[in-house]
């Protein structure tokens, strides 16, 4: 577990806004102040193996809450994010909102009962179409009210967008979870690709960069390859990866209430 905090926010008497982000491998939360987005509160768990299903996180989700008592307070705004990798991207052009289960056809397994939903990328003309857990929103609606949701891709792919603007040059970015990373890459602000990938040993990790980058026609000795999330330079997926590509940086932070920790 990860927790930080910069004063006691449960009896402080502003506006407040909590995002809320999931997976099978870890739950984490943020509270900010909802005027002027000062961040107030992080804190994030990492399962020690990834829970088997849905029904077994919300169960998890459950314990959380009943010890974590800042969760149990009134919010102003309240956003959801499901990570999984139960998506697939649709540009717009193409988009029916009655073909939302021919869409993941393609690239999942889908039942007859699942619930399926889309987000609007913010910076391009795509549509995220996925399966979020139903059942834990349920929980959050019983929790909170209304709320808003979304796909973490959805909230990956729009901050980095904004992140690469104005670089024309490929920006080959890879979000590192426990057992999951998304690779995105970014041209001249247009999305080239976009996939989530599951790793259970360094060398499956590898094996889906340097393929990708095969794919897109990208020298390992030239492009330059930024690291987002749960990684660090000791660790045996970062070793790897510097073995086999030449420049390998991580994103930089500009929010001070992270950049004070290591």
């Amino acid at each position: 577990m990860q927790k930080k905090t910069i004063n006691n926010i449960i009896k402080d008497n502003y506006q407040k806004e909590i995002s809320i982000q999931f997976s099978l491998d870890g739950f984490s939360f943020c509270i900010c102040n909802s005027i002027n987005k000062e961040l107030q509160h992080f804190t994030a768990y990492t399962f020690e193996s990834s829970i088997a299903t849905p029904e077994l996180l919300l169960s998890k989700i459950e314990e959380l809450f009943n010890q974590n008592s800042i969760l149990n307070q009134e919010f102003e705004n309240i956003t959801i994010i499901h990570q999984n990798n139960l998506s697939t991207l649709v540009p717009s052009t193409l988009f029916k909102d009655e073909e939302l289960k021919l869409y993941l056809d393609y690239n999942i397994k889908t039942l007859s009962n699942d619930f399926i939903a889309f987000d609007n990328l913010s910076q391009l003309e795509i549509k995220n179409v996925y399966i979020p857990y139903i059942n834990i929103n349920n929980f959050f609606f019983q929790k909170f009210g209304e709320f808003e949701y979304k796909h973490h891709s959805t909230v990956l792919i729009d901050k980095l967008i904004l992140h690469a603007k104005n670089n024309i040059e490929k920006q080959f970015f890879v979000n590192v979870t426990a057992s999951n990373f998304d690779i995105v890459v970014i041209e001249n602000s247009k999305l080239l690709f976009y996939n989530s990938f599951s790793f259970n040993t360094k060398e499956d990790f590898i094996y889906y960069i340097l393929f990708t980058a095969e794919q897109l026609k990208l020298n390992p000795e030239d492009f330059l390859l930024s690291f987002i999330g749960d990684i660090e330079k000791d660790s045996e997926i970062y070793q790897i990866t510097y073995q086999y590509i030449r420049n390998v940086s991580f994103i930089n932070l500009d929010i001070p209430f992270f950049n004070e920790d290591n």
